[in-house]
């Protein structure tokens, strides 16, 4: 209730959260993209779903007299939390660095201004970044418009989270998104949750845990720190644990992996299940799905007698029991699931490590039967359909096809463009000279946040289409817009019409999503139509009906559904499902045991074990000095979103400035629980890194790693380092030195 008390929520629109993630006519949460459960509970949002909302259904507002004279520096003044709690963004706003202050716009002058700005820009040098918050309509016409006004640069917020998932299953099994459904939780035996706090950062997961260990099923974390959620979680419906505040353990057991030690653990513990197929042959294996369905094992199982147990060991930070103890496990579950989220993509070898996921799946034939596969878990509710919508700066020669068969006389940039790491390359050295983002908080959830938001100063052009005030808008470009939008519980109408727009989850669940309450104001405007109307005064493709689309999504699905075919199956009568059933399942081929890769079958695919890390280079050079500085969220924090500076899972009050780490390692460095400290990034790249007056807390997290929040250490994240083949920031494995504060 405080959360509603603090957003000015009327007492009637509580009511409102019996909608959240409910079909036929309630709204899909903007919180994060865990599928929906199935039998239509009361409530079917978890806490964090409720804070969300909370933040979204607020009335407060932000009108014109907030931002009339201000600077941009009176706005950087403002703390993350006092920007947001402002309220809901009301009316266009407009920087120009000739004034140096904000003024409000109406909605004429704010599309006249971007058509002059991106009018004078060469395409190849703007950005259109597209945030995981947005539907899939807006999604669709965003990168529709970018590719029409020609320019190929589409980086999307999976840049910054699970692209390495995408890129390794896409190369193992030929598909890029989970095969498991809701339905399987109900079903397997094992869980292996890997690299991933489900308790703060997706609770409905958590509760389907909580649920599965209830039936007799086995969970088994993998993580650096040892989560209280896995420890103590309290199932929501029961008052009684919410109360007390003591809830019962989910994990049977928790395994403090070293950071970045994930790939030689999988390593670890599939060289036990091999010798012990060895010891006892037929017993471990599944040779049959093995025979009919993969390739590339023979080259799995040289690379793992290749592996010496004492590696393995010192790189995995595990002992050799507990690596045999999860081998164990696993070789007796009949059905097991595995799932990760950003403790495997934010590492250097995070494709390597996904695959090594998936290679510990194959043995035991744990994809494409009940209970069984592998589950990217992503953070944010639409980013997986931002992607299947075409919003990345790399798409198929028959999705680009398709825009053009859909709309004819239209003619789009075929290029490949940045992704996200391209862009920030761009930003600092001065060629990327506009920055457009539909949604998002690209400044603040970049790496090297400090010398992104500066270079976005340096842009000729920038603008932001958002439902609240957030960092990166307090640093707009020389000219810098402001549009305020219409959020998932906003009611959507267009000449007197309700729309409904849609979204994708985690597993591939299609679903409706209408607005329930009036928007404040009639200035605010739905994703769709600003990114229509914006195409539209820009004067590209002609040939596109912008504003007809703007005004009628069935009409616009129409469109998306020709460009999907041949693309993604499942797309076929997208209007009709939507109304008839309010959701649809798109088909997951390798979850049917069919293998879209270039051999027909699934891939075992072998990686050594490197020794070219950051924080491998920063040992040579640092010795015992250097620590791995993982970067995590609070309990009361969704993304870059803090709700309160509180993370009661880790008992931390009114601090967000805070560096958890080993008992031990505080010693060796002559410090003790409470102690001020300063943190240095060891990156040699011509950059220093650096926070002051951080509290030290001891925890129950790994030796030699500590962890600290995002986004407060972000600009300790080097952006010149980033994953193997998909350039991901490391936000999870950054050496550092930790010393007594100065200040």
């Amino acid at each position: 209730m405080r959360a509603f008390a603090q957003q000015d929520i009327p007492l009637k629109l509580v009511g409102s959260f019996l909608h959240a993630n409910k079909l036929p006519g309630g709204f899909d949460c903007p919180g994060c993209a865990f599928p929906d459960k199935a039998g239509k509970p009361l409530l079917d949002s978890c806490e964090q779903g409720q804070k969300a909302i909370a933040w979204e259904m607020t009335r407060k507002a932000v009108g014109a007299e907030f931002f009339d004279g201000k600077t941009p520096a009176q706005l950087q003044a403002l703390g993350d939390f006092d920007l947001e709690f402002q309220g809901r963004l009301t009316t266009p706003v407009l920087y120009e660095n000739t004034s140096g202050t904000f003024r409000a716009i109406d909605w004429d002058e704010a599309y006249a201004i971007a058509a002059r700005e991106l009018s004078a820009l060469a395409p190849e040098s703007v950005a259109f970044y597209a945030s995981g918050r947005s539907s899939n309509e807006a999604a669709f016409l965003w990168q529709l418009a970018a590719r029409a006004y020609g320019s190929p640069n589409l980086p999307d917020s999976s840049n910054f989270c699970h692209e390495p998932s995408g890129y390794a299953l896409k190369h193992s099994i030929g598909t890029g998104k989970g095969t498991c459904s809701l339905d399987d939780f109900e079903r397997a035996d094992l869980f292996l949750v890997i690299g991933q706090n489900p308790a703060s950062n997706h609770p409905r997961m958590m509760a389907a845990l909580h649920e599965a260990k209830q039936r007799g099923a086995t969970v088994l974390a993998i993580n650096p720190l040892r989560e209280r959620g896995f420890t103590h979680f309290s199932d929501p419906k029961n008052v009684g644990e919410l109360l007390r505040n003591q809830g019962s353990a989910v994990a049977d057991a928790i395994y403090q992996v070293q950071i970045g030690g994930d790939l030689a653990a999988l390593k670890g513990v599939m060289k036990a299940l091999l010798e012990s197929e060895r010891a006892a042959p037929g017993t471990v294996f599944d040779h049959a799905f093995i025979g009919t369905h993969t390739d590339g094992v023979d080259a799995l199982i040289a690379d793992l007698d290749a592996c010496a147990w004492d590696e393995l060991i010192a790189r995995s930070g595990l002992g050799e029991a507990q690596l045999r103890d999860i081998a164990r496990r696993y070789a007796a579950a009949p059905a097991t699931m595995i799932t990760w989220c950003m403790g495997l993509t934010h590492h250097p070898d995070a494709v390597a490590t996904i695959q090594q996921v998936v290679n510990l799946a194959l043995l035991r034939g744990n994809i494409g039967r009940p209970g069984a596969g592998v589950v990217p878990v992503r953070g944010h509710s639409n980013v997986q359909g931002d992607r299947t919508m075409g919003a990345t700066s790399t798409v198929s020669k028959a999705w680009l096809d398709n825009l053009e068969a859909a709309f004819p006389g239209l003619r789009v940039c075929r290029d490949s463009g940045r992704d996200a790491a391209g862009v920030l390359d761009g930003l600092l050295d001065g060629k990327v000279k506009s920055l457009l983002s539909l949604g998002g908080n690209f400044g603040v959830a970049a790496p090297d946040s400090p010398r992104v938001l500066a270079a976005l100063e340096r842009c000729r052009f920038t603008l932001h289409i958002a439902t609240k005030l957030n960092r990166s808008h307090c640093h707009p470009g020389h000219v810098g817009l402001l549009l305020p939008t219409l959020g998932r519980t906003d009611k959507d109408l267009r000449r007197g019409a309700e729309q409904c727009i849609s979204t994708e989850d985690s597993m591939s669940n299609v679903r409706a999503s209408r607005g329930v309450q009036a928007p404040i104001t009639e200035s605010q405007r739905s994703e769709p139509a600003i990114v229509a109307q914006l195409a539209h005064a820009l004067g590209c493709a002609p040939d596109v009906p912008w504003l007809a689309l703007a005004d009628d999504y069935a009409a616009l699905r129409e469109r998306i559904e020709r460009c999907q075919r041949g693309v993604t199956q499942g797309f076929e009568d997208y209007n009709r499902k939507l109304a008839s059933d309010g959701r649809f399942t798109l088909p997951n081929a390798a979850a049917q045991r069919h293998w879209n890769t270039v051999s027909g079958k699934a891939r075992f695919i072998a990686h050594p074990l490197r020794d070219d890390s950051p924080v491998a280079l920063a040992r040579k050079r640092h010795g015992d000095a250097v620590l791995t500085l993982m970067t995590i969220r609070a309990h009361d924090q969704f993304n870059t979103t803090v709700y309160s500076a509180d993370d009661r899972y880790r008992d931390v009050q009114g601090d967000r400035r805070v560096l958890f780490m080993h008992a031990n390692d505080l010693a060796a460095r002559g410090l003790r629980d409470g102690d001020r400290v300063d943190i240095e990034t060891l990156v040699d790249d011509g950059h220093t890194r650096r926070v002051e007056g951080f509290t030290a807390r001891a925890h129950d997290i790994a030796r030699g790693c500590v962890a600290a929040y995002f986004p407060e250490a972000s600009g300790l994240i080097a952006a010149s380092t980033f994953s193997a083949h998909t350039r991901t920031p490391l936000y999870k494995e950054m050496p550092v030195r930790v010393s007594a504060s100065i200040t």
